[in-house]
Parts: structure tokens; C-alpha cells; sequence
């Protein structure tokens, strides 16, 4: 899969040092992924949940933190859109959230 955009991780692990190492490892699990639809990505991720709009929310580091992607099957493509503490994610609607340059 293609990821974009892996800038949005460094920020964020620059204030959370303690999800570099999870984040690393979601990155390079993902980028080797050959993902055709979401029943694919829940074999590699079990804790994924779709939210509506192509956007899917995942677990970081025994879920003390959350992901928000925007998955292009078809493209192979994915959009990180947030990554955030439990707190962060409740205050946004994850399933209307758009991709920031």
C-alpha cells in the first residue's frame, strides 16, 4: 500500500515518544500490504473498525492511542487522516474527517 503521509506520524511521535516504535511498526505492516477490501486488512489488523467513508480506525499501542485512514482499495492507497489519544479522537467525527497538507 501507498501511505501518505508518513509526516503526520513523526509529529505526532515527536510529542508522544512513546508511540514511535507502534506507529513504526502500523507503517511497515501496511506499506507491505496488498489489501483488495476491509474482510483483507481485519486478517493484518484484527482490531481495525470501519467508521463509513472509507475511513478506518485503528489501535495504536494497545489502544492508547487512535488512527484514523482513509483507505483506497482500489488505488492501494491510504490516507492517514489523525492519529490522536482516546481523548483527541472523541471530540471528531471520524467518519467526515479529511485529509490535511
Amino acid at each position: 500500500m501507498v501511505i501518505i503521509s508518513k509526516a503526520v506520524m513523526r509529529t505526532f511521535y515527536t510529542v508522544h515518544a512513546d508511540a514511535q516504535i507502534p506507529l513504526d511498526d502500523w507503517y511497515e505492516l501496511t506499506k507491505s500490504a496488498d489489501w483488495k477490501n476491509f474482510h483483507e486488512m481485519k486478517k493484518s489488523f484484527n482490531s481495525v473498525d470501519a467508521v463509513g467513508n472509507d475511513r478506518y480506525v485503528f489501535n495504536i499501542k494497545g489502544n492508547a492511542y487512535r488512527l484514523i485512514a482513509l483507505i483506497i482499495f482500489k488505488v492501494r492507497t491510504v490516507f492517514i487522516l489523525f492519529i490522536g489519544t482516546h481523548q483527541e479522537y472523541d471530540r471528531i467525527d471520524a467518519a467526515t474527517i479529511v485529509f490535511k497538507k
